[in-house]
C-alpha cells in the first residue's frame, strides 16, 4: 500500500509522531472501508516498531543511511516477506530478491536488530536490568491491548459492558481493577453511543493504578500539576464524586484545551485548567494542596508497545535532560503540597533512575522537611501485561517545613 510506505517516510524523515501521521491519513481515506483501515495503521505501526530489523532483513541501515524512499520500499518489502513469506506482484517489489531476504534474516543474531532498538538503548538497559531486559524488550515489541475505564459518575462498570454488547463491542472485566475493561477485539469504540455519553474514556490499566494511589475523598483540593490531556484528571474527579476543586496544569494550553473537551463529554464539573506560563504560578499554590499528583515527563519507554517511534527519536543526551527537568519538578511542585498531604510521582517509564533513584534522592535532599515514601507501584508489560508504569506515594509530615 502506498500510503504505508509514505506515512512510514513521513513518520521518519520529517520526525513526526507515528500516531498522529497514522490518524491524519486515516481521516483523509473516507472511502476505506473497516478492513482497509485497520490493514494500513497495523502495517504502519509494524513498520515503525521493526525498522532496524526490517533493514537488515532488506539489506540496508535505515539508521544510519539517508532515508528515500526507494529505502522504504525495501523496508515494506522486507516486511511483506517477513508476515506472509510472499512479495505482492508489485512493480515496487518487480527488483527484490525474497530469497536474499531470508538469507539475511537467518544471519541477525544480534539482539539490538532482532528486537529492534538502537544500540544505545540496547546497552543502556542492560545495563540496568542485566538478562531480564531481553525478555523486556519482547514484550514491548507486542501490540498493546486497549483498556477502558468505565466513568463511575454516569455508570457502573457492569452496567457499561452490557450496554457496549448491545452496541457490538465485547469487553471482559480486569478483576484487579474496579472500572477497568479490556477490549476482546479492536473496535472504532470513539463511534459508539456509550463514548459520545461520556460513559468510558480508553486509559491503559496500569495507568488506572494511578489516580487511587493518591488516596483522594469528596471535597479535596487536588492539584494534577503534568496533567497533558487529562486522563487521570477526569479518573480523579470520578474518585471524588464530583466534590471538590481539581486544578489541572500543563504547560501546553492545547493540551488543556481538550481536557476540557472531555471534562464536558464526562460531566465532570471540579476540574479548573491553568496553564503554567512561570515558575511564579508553581510558587503562588505553596501549600494548598491536599493532594498533587506528578505524572512527570519521561522517557516513555514503558509505552512503546503503542508509540514505537520514541525509541528512533530518543537519545541518550536526551535521557539525561529528561532526568534533570523530572528532579527539578519534583522539588519545586512538592512545595504545592499542605503539611499532612500527599503527592504521587509517576512515569511511564521502566528505568529505575528516571523512578525510584529519583524519589531516593528527593528524598535524601528534603531528609530535614519530613517527607517520607508510604508505598512505590512498578508495572511491567512482561509481568503483568500491562504498560509499563511507576508510581511513589510521598506523604509530607504535618510539621515539616519546605
Amino acid at each position: 500500500m502506498e500510503q504505508a510506505v509514505q506515512a512510514a517516510s513521513e513518520i521518519f524523515t520529517r520526525s513526526q509522531y507515528a500516531d498522529k501521521v497514522v490518524e491524519r491519513y486515516l481521516k483523509s481515506q473516507k472511502k476505506w472501508g473497516a478492513r482497509d483501515r485497520r490493514f494500513f495503521a497495523e502495517s504502519v505501526y509494524d513498520l515503525v516498531r521493526w525498522w532496524r530489523y526490517l533493514g537488515a532483513m532488506a539489506g540496508v541501515d535505515p539508521l544510519s543511511s539517508p532515508l528515500t524512499l526507494p529505502m522504504v520500499w525495501k523496508l515494506w518489502g522486507a516486511w511483506c516477506y517477513n508476515t506472509y513469506q510472499e512479495l505482492p506482484a508489485w512493480d515496487e517489489f518487480r527488483d527484490f530478491d525474497k530469497d536474499a531476504f531470508a538469507e539475511r534474516k537467518r544471519n541477525i543474531h544480534s539482539v539490538a536488530v532482532l528486537e529492534s532498538v538502537p544500540d544505545w538503548l540496547y546497552d543502556h538497559g542492560k545495563k540496568e536490568f542485566g538478562p531480564e531486559w531481553d525478555e523486556i524488550l519482547h514484550s514491548l515489541n507486542q501490540p498493546a491491548e486497549v483498556f477502558l475505564r468505565a466513568n463511575t459518575l454516569r455508570i457502573q462498570r457492569e452496567d457499561l459492558m452490557q450496554k457496549l454488547k448491545l452496541e457490538g463491542v465485547e469487553t471482559a472485566a480486569v478483576p484487579e481493577l474496579p472500572s477497568a475493561l479490556r477490549l476482546l477485539e479492536r473496535k472504532n469504540i470513539a463511534s459508539t453511543e456509550s463514548f459520545k455519553q461520556g460513559l468510558f474514556e480508553v486509559q491503559d490499566a496500569a495507568s488506572q493504578r494511578v489516580a487511587p494511589l493518591l488516596q483522594v475523598a469528596p471535597g479535596m483540593r487536588v492539584i494534577d500539576a503534568c496533567a497533558g490531556g487529562g486522563g487521570k484528571s477526569l479518573h480523579l474527579a470520578a474518585l471524588m464524586k464530583n466534590k471538590g476543586h481539581i486544578l489541572s496544569m500543563d504547560v501546553h494550553e492545547w493540551k488543556l484545551k481538550d481536557l476540557q473537551r472531555r471534562a464536558q463529554r464526562n460531566h465532570v464539573s471540579i476540574i479548573e485548567t491553568r496553564v503554567i506560563e512561570s515558575p511564579e504560578v508553581i510558587r503562588s499554590l505553596a501549600n494548598s494542596a491536599d493532594r498533587v499528583l506528578l505524572d512527570v515527563p519521561c522517557s516513555a519507554l514503558g509505552v512503546l508497545r503503542r508509540n514505537p517511534d520514541t525509541k528512533w527519536k530518543l537519545t541518550l543526551p536526551d535521557l539525561e535532560k529528561i532526568k534533570t527537568l523530572q528532579a527539578e519538578i519534583l522539588a519545586e511542585y512538592s512545595k504545592m503540597v499542605k503539611p499532612g498531604g500527599l503527592l504521587v510521582y509517576a512515569t511511564c517509564s521502566l528505568l529505575p533512575e528516571e523512578n525510584e533513584r529519583q524519589v531516593q534522592a528527593f528524598l535524601a535532599r528534603q531528609a530535614k522537611s519530613g517527607w517520607r515514601l508510604k508505598e512505590e507501584i512498578h508495572f511491567f508489560p512482561h509481568r503483568q501485561g500491562f504498560d509499563g508504569f511507576y508510581g511513589a506515594l510521598l506523604e509530607r509530615s504535618a510539621s515539616g517545613a519546605l
